[in-house]
């Protein structure tokens, strides 16, 4: 398997432009098919044509097909995978994506173009379409990209497959949601750069399911430490360090995270420091590690006085979530990374927000979908924000309440429980502030209960100890804390100072 995407379709539906488009955002090499025949051929295809007549054109465009490349963006001709061997390569190696219009944009969209398309001369565009449908919709993905401009069907393309690159920090890397990805491991990490020797680092809780599988099959060293909030510390990242030390780490070898937030936080950490910075993967196999923490290159670890105090900036190689390792979860921790999902609705996507509403059982029909769309919001967030400064604050929403809330019950509740309530709280906060729209919260609160999330303080936290626990927040700015409040469902306000905030968490 490699992450080669084809493009396919009829005529004039704008393969080779949004192929482009889609090469860009993943930074992929793209390829126009027919222009690798004319290159080859020393002809133009209208020539070939006449020279060769269709036959002689396919068998060159059969060649091409199967001619080796690294992964790439390759917009295929309108009749590419009429031919079965032609379409069982292209299935085999990578991604089929089949783009339609209607036969009046097709029709628009060709005559607006310069290029000549043998096949239609002397026939209509009707017959070809009449004579390819169920051909065309025989592939499995499809894109209608009618209403679509080339730079919004890539997007689609992106949100469907799940695959990103996130640029920004310095270096760019890939991040990719797939089904049975761990089974591919070893290619993806070829093809991402990542050289040996390969050192694990999980979990006394994941490593079991997953750690010694991947060291055979990657002849790698695994390295094991003890699960928990209450174990994310500096003596763990120094004992972290030594095992590594001692199991052969090398600056040219790579550090493999597998395990949820706080394993990918320590070895990303880890990575960052030892040798003065190592390569490291990011294989999230919680979902609140898949759509949050694995994203955006922060790593770190807990300090007495709170959570994440120290770390750095510090991105992978790789980030792949695979869905497949949600089935060992157990319902509370996906519940836990539902608030996160949900966090992200709110701040850039309305229908993410309302995918929530229809609760647990009819959002596990389809992770992939999820994973992607919530992965999305984070990844245009920290590409436009990759070092915090501005609106990258507003993935904070729900933290500053919510980290408070951790610290005070001793980690007691989940990271995405005390999210959840703090998101509910800052809301409410909110909406006493005149930014958030009346009843905002109560939607929100509503939400996390389908969800099965807790929405109030625990008790026996009273507003004076919470305002004091949110002081040693890492947000703050000049001494003061800052919150990311919401206005509306898809709409933030970032770096809003709240004055006299005991006494509004007392009203509320």
């Amino acid at each position: 398997m490699t992450s080669t995407i084809y493009l396919y379709g009829p005529p004039g539906v704008g393969k080779s432009t949004t192929g482009k488009f889609l090469a860009a955002k993943l930074n992929l090499p793209f390829v126009d098919l027919d222009g690798a025949i004319e290159r080859s051929a020393g002809l133009s295809i209208p020539d070939i044509f006449e020279k060769e007549g269709e036959a002689g054109f396919r068998e060159r465009e059969s060649i091409a097909l199967k001619s080796p490349r690294k992964a790439s963006i390759v917009a295929l001709g309108g009749g590419a995978l009429l031919d079965r061997a032609n379409r069982n390569h292209a299935e085999k190696i990578g991604e089929v994506i089949c783009l339609q219009a209607s036969s009046k944009t097709l029709a628009d969209r060709l005559q607006r173009g310069k290029d000549q398309r043998p096949l239609l001369q002397g026939n209509s565009l009707k017959e070809l379409l009449d004579t390819r449908s169920d051909h065309y919709h025989s592939v499995a993905i499809q894109v209608d990209t009618d209403k679509l401009t080339p730079e919004e069907s890539a997007e689609v393309i992106q949100n469907r497959l799940g695959r990103f690159y996130l640029r920004g920090m310095g270096k760019g890397y890939a991040a990719r949601v797939e089904n049975n990805g761990l089974k591919y491991l070893d290619a993806l990490l070829i093809e991402n750069g990542c050289n040996p020797p390969f050192f694990i680092i999980s979990d006394s809780n994941t490593a079991p399911l997953y750690a010694e599988a991947l060291a055979r099959k990657l002849d790698a060293k695994i390295v094991i430490f003890p699960a928990g909030e209450k174990n994310k510390t500096i003596d763990t990242m120094t004992r972290l360090w030594g095992d590594l030390l001692n199991a052969g780490i090398e600056r040219r070898g790579t550090i493999l995270a597998i395990g949820g937030g706080i394993v990918n936080d320590m070895a990303g950490f880890a990575a960052a420091t030892i040798m003065r910075g190592v390569a490291w993967v990011s294989m999230p196999t919680s979902l609140l590690s898949m759509v949050d923490a694995s994203l955006g290159g922060k790593t770190g670890a807990n300090l007495p006085e709170g959570k994440n105090l120290v770390g750095a900036f510090y991105p992978p190689k790789l980030v792949l979530a695979d869905p497949a390792t949600l089935r060992t979860l157990p319902e509370a921790e996906i519940r836990n990374g539902l608030a996160e999902v949900v966090k992200h609705g709110v701040i850039d996507d309305p229908e993410l927000f309302s995918l929530c509403g229809q609760g647990l059982e009819k959002l596990s029909e389809n992770w992939h979908q999820l994973i992607t769309r919530a992965m999305g919001v984070k990844i245009r967030i920290i590409e436009a924000d990759p070092f915090e400064g501005g609106i990258r604050a507003a993935l904070n929403f729900g933290h500053t309440i919510g980290h408070g809330i951790e610290s005070l019950t001793q980690y007691g509740l989940r990271h995405g429980e005390a999210v959840g309530i703090g998101m509910v709280v800052e809301t409410r906060l909110a909406e006493k502030l005149g930014i958030a729209e009346a009843g905002l919260a109560d939607k929100i609160a509503a939400t996390l209960v389908t969800l099965g999330l807790p929405v109030a303080i625990p008790k026996g936290i009273h507003p004076s100890a919470l305002v004091a626990a949110i002081q040693t927040d890492k947000k703050k700015s000049k001494g003061v804390v800052k919150f990311a409040l919401p206005v509306k469902i898809g709409e933030m306000r970032v770096g809003v100072e709240i004055k006299d905030l005991e006494r509004l968490l007392e009203e509320i």
